[in-house]
């Protein structure tokens, strides 16, 4: 692997890290809020208002905690990957160049660009690394109705 694909590999795994980490930082803040909110509805005479209130706020909270608990996997699925290792198939860790785009099989962040070129973080549970993952250089990957060449992999 040339040390241009390590250091690719070195700043989109930084670049899903500080994805990852904005996703748990939104959720934890949105999670207190709901809490706070939860928390500050104030007794009325209207009693079912306050129960109704304090109950949205509750669901509010719990479906922030689901996110955040889903980032926090995710964060998890990246620590695990090893890109130091030079790989010969694709597979969790990998870059796939293709002529169809440059495939970071990580997860799910989306586009990411350095130096003006564009990468996309993918699952490796996602549908195009699944049918990218296992094949080679100069391997032919049918996918959504398209071909892809898969240029090299590192």
């Amino acid at each position: 692997m040339t040390t241009t694909h390590q250091q690719t590999k070195a700043a989109l795994l930084a670049m899903c890290q500080v994805y990852v980490q904005k996703r748990i930082d939104t959720a934890r803040q949105a999670m207190e809020a709901a809490q706070e909110a939860a928390n500050s509805e104030s007794k009325s005479s209207a009693g079912d208002k306050y129960e109704t209130g304090r109950a949205m706020a509750q669901l509010e909270r719990d479906r922030h905690a689901q996110l955040l608990a889903e980032a926090q996997k995710v964060a998890r699925e990246l620590k695990q990957l090893n890109i130091d290792k030079t790989y010969e198939t694709i597979q969790p860790g990998s870059l796939a160049i293709t002529d169809r785009g440059l495939f970071f099989i990580s997860i799910g962040a989306g586009k990411l660009t350095i130096d003006g070129v564009d990468y996309f973080a993918v699952s490796a549970a996602s549908p195009i690394a699944s049918a990218l993952v296992g094949r080679r250089a100069n391997d032919t990957v049918p996918f959504n109705k398209l071909m892809y060449q898969v240029l090299d992999v590192s």
